[in-house]
């Protein structure tokens, strides 16, 4: 099979359901303040043939904070229990359209490999098809996969203080406005308000439509990321509220043609309790919509 590229319509994905050399993951991630469970939805309903991604498993179990990136290691083992081997075209998608999705395809990438796709849309989009669902748990035979070679595509907090101070890398933060400018209630309990010196903004869901939930076309992403002031000619540091929206944004840069990038995998949830870590709560540069 060809490689679709990193984003694949309800359609595509339909007419090749049950091929042998797809696995569908569903990615849903629900934060607790929303009061939904993501793997309790996914058994209610999912795309056929769906298993679930877990990122409370497909993470750094020794990290105090949810869903850090793993080890290559533990990240290949628990990606071959899900049925997937290095032929494998990995499909992700999430229930709200894109949210976490694009997680899961940065991941891969970080470890070097590249036969993912995300279903533009999600579940909503598979809906609004009118395709069919599932519920139920999707078994899975285990499988050997095997990372690639680090890409270095995710930062830690000693690079973004370094591009903090000196504006190289130029850093991009992907939470909304409110919270970056530090007047609207943070979603994760115990942070600070505000933002990292010298960031800018652009919320994630602007980079959507908003009645379908897919990602916007190329044209309006570059419009979009030109309004925020990403400069074109510098690498741009990616950060969000704890490591899943960032990763639409470094979608966006790389449907855009642009791949000097890195995710900040700590993000707010890391940056905002550290007390030894600068902040700043008066609006800055931003962009994008309230």
């Amino acid at each position: 099979m060809d490689y679709p590229g990193p984003l694949v319509s309800a359609r595509w994905l339909a007419e090749r359901t049950g091929d042998p050399a797809i696995r569908i993951v569903d990615a849903t991630v629900h934060l607790p303040d929303t009061g939904r469970n993501a793997r309790t939805e996914y058994v209610q309903a999912h795309v056929p043939g769906a298993a679930f991604f877990d990122f409370e498993r497909v993470a750094d179990l020794g990290n105090p904070l949810p869903r850090k990136c793993p080890a290559a290691a533990v990240f290949a083992d628990e990606i071959g229990a899900l049925g997937i081997d290095n032929d494998t075209h990995v499909i992700a998608y999430d229930t709200p359209g894109l949210y976490s999705a694009a997680r899961v395809w940065w991941m891969f990438r970080h470890y070097g490999y590249d036969n993912v796709s995300i279903l533009d849309g999600g579940l909503k989009a598979w809906r609004a098809a009118g395709l069919p669902v599932e519920s139920g748990e999707v078994k899975v035979q285990r499988l050997s996969f095997f990372t690639g070679e680090e890409r270095g595509l995710l930062a830690r907090w000693p690079k973004v203080l370094a591009a903090s101070r000196t504006g190289h890398p130029q850093i991009l933060d992907a939470r909304t406005p409110g919270r970056f400018a530090g007047t609207e209630q943070d979603r994760y309990p115990g942070t600070r308000a505000g933002h990292i010196p010298g960031s800018r903004n652009l919320y994630w869901a602007d980079l959507l439509d908003r009645e379908t939930r897919c990602l916007l076309p190329e044209p309006a992403l570059r419009e979009r990321l030109a309004g925020a002031g990403v400069d074109p000619d510098r690498p741009v540091v990616l950060s969000c509220g704890s490591g899943l929206t960032a990763c639409i944004l470094a979608l966006a840069l790389h449907l855009t043609g642009r791949n000097d990038w890195q995710v900040y995998d700590g993000s707010w949830d890391e940056w905002g309790r550290r007390a030894d870590l600068p902040i700043e709560a008066a609006p800055g540069p931003s962009g994008g919509s309230p």
